[in-house]
């Protein structure tokens, strides 16, 4: 299946559930939402037509700035802010960005046997961000999901051990956050000698 009639197919199965699709250099992306985002996954993973039996990869991003301000730093090469989606390619460029919404998870999956690959992306906002764990479908998801947790701060609802994974149980806060400050000074850590 290629990659536009993936997303096609997806989009028209679940039209409630899908923000919307895009393809860009072979890759298909389908935007869904957080309450279909387990029906999807389980269907991807039990059809026959998806079979998406290989959980690559799930993360995190936070768009707390995205378009509003001019990247600096030791990490900036331009100094200029990067263009909203509405200026390169409207709605369709980013679906899920239309949303407001503060991070997206952001899933990778492979079919072994068919050989196509699909990233589904959740948007997801809110003072305490959650979106349903995966950890009943691929087991592989527990780690990613306690990563995302520790790292971005986003729930995992029925995660079945959602603890820190990087950071120590002392920790406080959420490092990869845009809000997260770099001079934070943490408990049990001491000034270096």
């Amino acid at each position: 299946m290629n990659p536009a009639s993936l997303c096609k197919t997806l989009a028209d199965r679940f039209p409630q559930g899908v923000l919307g699709t895009h393809t860009f250099r072979g890759d298909a992306t389908v935007t869904v939402r957080p309450e279909a985002m387990l029906e999807i996954a389980r269907v991807l993973r039990d059809d026959p037509e998806f079979r998406m039996n290989f959980l690559m990869d799930l993360t995190a991003v936070d768009y707390l700035a995205f378009g509003k301000k001019p990247a600096t730093g030791a990490f900036s090469n331009t100094g200029v802010a990067v263009r909203p989606p509405a200026e390169i390619g409207g709605k369709e460029a980013w679906p899920g960005r239309a949303t407001g919404d503060r991070f997206e998870v952001v899933i990778h999956f492979f079919s072994l046997p068919l050989k196509h690959r699909l990233r589904i992306k959740v948007p997801v906002g809110g003072e305490s961000p959650a979106v349903p764990s995966l950890t009943a479908l691929w087991l592989a998801a527990d780690w990613f999901e306690r990563e995302v947790w520790d790292m971005y701060g986003i729930r995992f609802a029925n995660h079945p051990n959602l603890k820190r994974l990087l950071m120590y149980d002392g920790f406080m806060g959420h490092p990869l956050r845009k809000d997260y400050p770099v001079n934070k000074r943490q408990p049990l850590v001491g000034p270096v000698n």
